[in-house]
Order: C-alpha cells, then sequence, then structure tokens
C-alpha cells in the first residue's frame, strides 16, 4: 500500500542531559563528537533514501531524547538535507525541546534555518511537581523559553503537560493549563502518567504517592473541561489544540498514513509494512538496517488508530480507504456503550466521549471484535 500522498518524517535524536524517573523514550548522554557523528549519520540516511520512498513529505519532527542539545546548527544542517530530499514545501517542521535557564539565540537560529513548530516539555506549571517529576527547569524558565521562541517569530508552540503526577490537585492542574494559555500555547499535549517498565518510577513503584484510578480518572476529565475552556479542543485521546493548530504529524500515525523514521529507535510505516531501528545508537551508526515489523495498515489497526481521535470511526472514512463502511456489528456494539455515555454515535459512525476514552483499550477492543 502506497497512496502517493505526502509522506511525514520522524528523527528521533537520543541525546538527554539526564533520564527523568518515569521516562522509558530511548536516550542517553551525548558527547560533542557522538552528536556530530549522529548528525553525519543522519543526513547520510536522508541523502542515500531510495527513491521508491523519497517523494515529497509535508511534515517533519525532531523528537527525543531532547533535540536541542544538537544545537540550532546541527538541527538546521539536517533540515537543510531533508528540504533538499524530501521538498518539504509548507511543511509542518517540529522541534521538541526542553526549558532552558538561557535559550540565547537558539529559537532565532531555528526559525532562520525554517522551523516553524516548537514542542516544549513543559510537564507542570508547579515547581513542587516538577521536582517530585525529576524535571530540570522551573515554571519560571519555562516560561522564559516559551517567550523566546515567540519573540524569535515562532508563533506555533505545543507544550507537554503530565497528569496524575504526585502532588497534583485538581487545583494545581487547572493553574497548570490556565498557565499554557496565558503563555500563548496554540496546542497542550496532556498525558497521564504511566508507570512503564524498567524506569526509576517503575522500581520505587511502592513510595511514589500517585492518585488511584478514580483520582486519575477525575483529573482527566477535569484537563479535558479545563483546556476546552480555554479554547483548546480535544481532537485526541492526549491532545488539544486551537483551531487549525492540531499536529499535523501526530495525526498521520492516528489516521495510519505513511511516515519514515529515522534514527535509533525510529519506527516507520510505508507501502503496507512496518519497521523500525532498533534501540542502539551503537548499532545505528554502524550502519545496522532497520528490523522488520511486518505488515501494517489492515482495517483492525486503521480502527483502533481512528478510535484514538474525536473524529472517531466513520464509514464515508472507511470507504474511501477500504471499499466498505464500518461494519454493522461494531455499530451495534458501539450503541450498547453510548447508554453508558462512553460512546458518542453519529449518522455513519461513533467516536469515544472523554469517559468512554479512559477507558479505550477495553473499548477498542469489545467494540472492534464485536460479533
Amino acid at each position: 500500500m502506497s497512496s502517493g500522498a505526502p509522506i511525514g518524517i520522524y528523527i528521533h535524536v537520543p541525546f538527554c542531559d539526564g533520564k527523568c524517573p518515569y521516562c522509558d523514550f530511548y536516550s542517553m548522554r551525548g558527547t560533542e563528537s557522538f552528536m556530530e557523528e549522529y548528525t553525519n549519520r543522519i543526513i547520510g540516511k536522508i541523502e542515500s533514501c531510495p527513491d521508491k520512498i523519497c517523494r515529497s513529505a509535508d511534515t517533519l519532527y525532531f523528537g527525543g531524547g531532547t533535540p536541542n542539545l544538537l544545537g540550532a546548527a546541527r538541527l538546521n544542517r539536517i533540515l537543510a538535507a531533508a528540504r533538499k530530499r524530501f521538498g518539504l514545501e509548507h511543511a509542518e517542521i517540529t522541534a521538541e525541546v526542553n526549558p532552558s535557564a538561557d535559550p540565547g539565540t537558539f529559537f532565532q537560529d531555528l526559525r532562520a534555518g525554517g522551523f516553524n513548530r516548537i514542542s516544549v516539555g513543559l510537564q507542570s506549571a508547579d515547581d513542587g511537581e516538577l521536582r517530585l517529576l525529576g524535571r530540570r527547569h522551573t515554571a519560571a524558565q519555562a516560561a522564559r523559553t516559551v517567550e523566546a521562541a515567540r519573540k524569535a517569530g515562532l508563533e506555533n508552540i505545543s507544550l507537554d503537560l503530565m497528569l496524575a503526577v504526585q502532588g497534583q490537585t485538581e487545583q494545581s492542574l487547572a493553574r497548570s493549563v490556565s498557565f499554557c494559555a496565558e503563555l500563548g500555547a496554540r496546542h497542550v499535549s496532556a498525558y497521564l502518567l504511566q508507570i512503564e517498565p524498567g524506569t526509576v518510577y517503575e522500581k520505587n513503584r511502592a513510595r511514589l504517592d500517585l492518585p488511584g484510578e478514580d483520582g486519575a480518572a477525575a483529573l482527566y476529565l477535569r484537563a479535558v473541561s479545563e483546556l476546552a475552556a480555554h479554547g483548546f479542543a480535544q481532537y485526541e485521546i492526549s491532545n488539544f489544540a486551537q483551531p487549525g493548530f492540531e499536529s499535523r504529524h501526530n495525526l498521520k500515525y492516528w489516521h495510519c498514513e505513511e511516515y519514515l523514521g529515522l534514527g535509533p529507535a525510529a519506527h516507520s510505516f510505508f507501502g503496507g509494512k512496518r519497521f523500525h531501528y532498533e534501540r542502539s545508537l551503537r548499532d545505528f551508526l554502524a550502519g545496522k538496517p532497520p528490523a522488520q515489523d511486518g505488515p501494517g495498515g489492515d482495517f483492525e489497526e486503521y480502527a483502533m488508530l481512528r478510535l484514538r481521535l474525536a473524529e472517531g470511526l466513520s464509514d464515508t472514512a472507511c470507504s474511501a480507504r477500504f471499499g466498505h463502511p464500518v461494519p454493522e456489528r461494531m455499530k451495534r456494539a458501539a450503541r450498547l456503550y453510548e447508554k453508558r455515555g462512553l460512546v458518542a454515535c453519529f449518522e455513519n459512525g461513533f467516536r469515544f466521549t472523554p469517559e468512554g476514552f479512559l477507558l479505550s483499550d477495553m473499548l477498542t477492543g469489545e467494540i472492534l471484535f464485536a460479533e
């Protein structure tokens, strides 16, 4: 399967100045020599990308890790190579950054290089919550970072918030949402804390003062309502945007569209197949090819991803892609959950409500495999 539509490009930057206790993303401390070698390898991968994959792209996303540790010069070198190979005309070009005490000219340099969107790892506007999360910035530093980005002309700014963390209350959460709005954010990603295997949080779970299931659900629903009150409409389980500022890159994932991932731990979906680079910088630098993950993009996978979105699953979209509407058995199952306020049915499909998103794994399985 290859539609010919523009693809997305994801570049995983594995370098970080320290591991947060909840984080399971592939990251490590990076030396100047490692970062230079990594940059050259990424550019080499871009330049040698096979013609069958290298059609135009309309999104480029630098994730991590902490991409800003590479520095603006290296990020701009990679962007220039990607623009030469993939076009990137009218593209959304995003870099994840962590707050800094002194951004210097970093954002002016990024803007001059062609970046037009920034995603800032705020996590909370409460300094006590930030300390418990192991974050190395303060709310004031986050504010200065966002102000520096806006002053540089970067108006499309996303902020990350974490929900159901130690010490968080509905009141402190509301203040964090207000903080995002006051800084002029256009997009907010609000994620419930997940305790991932192998993390410091997982090892120390018994000592963590975390809310229970009901408390976490209440915080999630409060986030949805507070964000809506500030003009951020929910468009995905954990993502909220002012009109027109939805993440075009992440929507490619949830619409089951094609994208190419470069860098250690980066995943790709192209031509009906999924593949990924191993979580090893050394293997990536040595030129080890990506591992194959098998086929992707069938109806079940498509439905699971679309049900993450507030728009849900519709006959129109299913028919355009697969030549058939949403199966009637799924619609019947959805109507049963509508009575409990977990699903909203409409003329030719259905979607999950915020309450339903809290049970999305269970609901998706029950509806997708209903008889």
